[in-house]
């Protein structure tokens, strides 16, 4: 699509919610370096929210990027997360807070972050959208958009009631495309609808369509081109109302592969799709566990399960053949809940993105690592 916001030079875009980490803590030296990358290879879009990292994703936003470059080179998206206000008057103060988190005096897009039904009737209630309206309007956001986790006739109900939303974030990639839960077919022809840009996330679900089983490994791998994650982002790049595709890069590598042909990206041909279509019906076969490790179900967990890490183990061993997952179980678990101390509260459920049944499936994992079927 045309460039409808100037200021962005590029489709790709640098998710601050997974960088490098040390000691548990974000690598500020190599991501300054990744960042330092990024921009000199022409690309200049960030994205962070307040919750990303341990609360951390924000400062390093402040010391890595806004301490480092001047203002106007560099595109800047931060979020409104549910769990940080209560009411109207919160929203305001919370706002100046990121602002100062991030070292900037303004945001170029501010989204209502992971839109749901449930979610949406909140920020109504809290005249959330007003108060980003005003703000926009005070100088303080460009651009007013939202961050959507639901099916597409919540999306249609949100953009019919606020046709101010200048930007939708969806998650779009080839292996939800036809998804019946995540529904990115039908949320993407409901953003086109509407005539809304879009910015896609989890467009390698999490890493999930980097590693892939060995049968689609191969598929790909046939090809004699591209990685297997640069299949995943020209997929999601090759919409006409996509204008960025965000990546979450943890290492040095990540990055220089990503910027190599996400510059001025070519699109897919007809035998890169029909491998694709391949590759899909091969992890349709697998019935891996498709969270995407965003890891907001972990904060609530009563039991301090790390739900997702449990569920990678799960996958590796369905998938890879990983000789090695009972021993990083093991790891997961040694300090932190097993998959059998479910407590089934469902506190996981409510907020996961990909509306994962995450009781019943820490019931399989447990019967898998823990040779029995949980608390349930």
């Amino acid at each position: 699509m045309d460039n409808v916001f100037p200021k962005v030079k590029q489709r790709f875009g640098f998710g601050f919610m997974r960088l490098p980490m040390k000691n548990g803590r974000i690598d500020r030296d190599t991501t300054c370096r990744m960042v330092d990358d990024f921009m000199r290879a022409g690309f200049n879009y960030f994205d962070t929210a307040h919750g990303y990292l341990g609360e951390e994703s924000e400062d390093a936003i402040r010391t890595c990027v806004a301490a480092r470059y001047p203002r106007e080179s560099f595109v800047l998206t931060n979020k409104l997360s549910n769990e940080y206000f209560k009411t109207e008057e919160e929203i305001r103060p919370f706002f100046e807070r990121q602002l100062k988190a991030c070292g900037v005096e303004y945001f170029d897009f501010y989204l209502m972050h992971a839109q749901t039904a449930a979610y949406f009737e909140k920020y109504k209630r809290c005249r959330a959208y007003e108060t980003a309206f005003a703000l926009k309007a005070e100088g303080k956001v460009r651009h007013v958009g939202i961050s959507f986790h639901d099916n597409a006739q919540v999306l249609d109900r949100i953009l019919t009631e606020y046709p101010q939303i200048e930007v939708v974030q969806i998650q779009l990639n080839y292996l939800d495309y036809d998804d019946a839960g995540i529904q990115g077919r039908q949320c993407y022809e409901v953003c086109k609808k509407h005539g809304k840009p879009v910015i896609v996330m989890e467009p390698v679900k999490g890493g999930n369509l980097v590693k892939l089983p060995k049968q689609a490994d191969e598929v790909f791998r046939a090809l004699g081109g591209g990685s297997n994650a640069s299949y995943a982002l020209r997929f999601a790049a090759d919409f006409d109302r996509v204008f960025m595709v965000l990546s979450g890069m943890s290492t040095p590598e990540q990055l220089q592969e990503n910027i190599s042909f996400m510059y001025d990206v070519c699109p897919l041909s007809e035998e890169e799709r029909a491998a694709i279509a391949r590759v899909v019906a091969i992890f349709k076969k697998q019935h891996l566990i498709a969270c995407t490790g965003c890891r907001y179900c972990v904060a609530g967990c009563p039991e301090h399960i790390l739900i997702p890490d449990l569920f990678a183990d799960a996958n590796a061993k369905l998938a890879f053949g990983d000789w090695n997952s009972e021993w990083y179980y093991e790891i997961h678990t040694k300090h932190n809940g097993a998959a059998k101390d479910c407590i089934r509260c469902g506190k996981c459920e409510a907020i996961c993105p990909q509306k994962l049944p995450v009781r019943k499936l820490l019931r399989d994992v447990s019967a898998m690592f823990d040779g029995g079927e949980g608390n349930g």
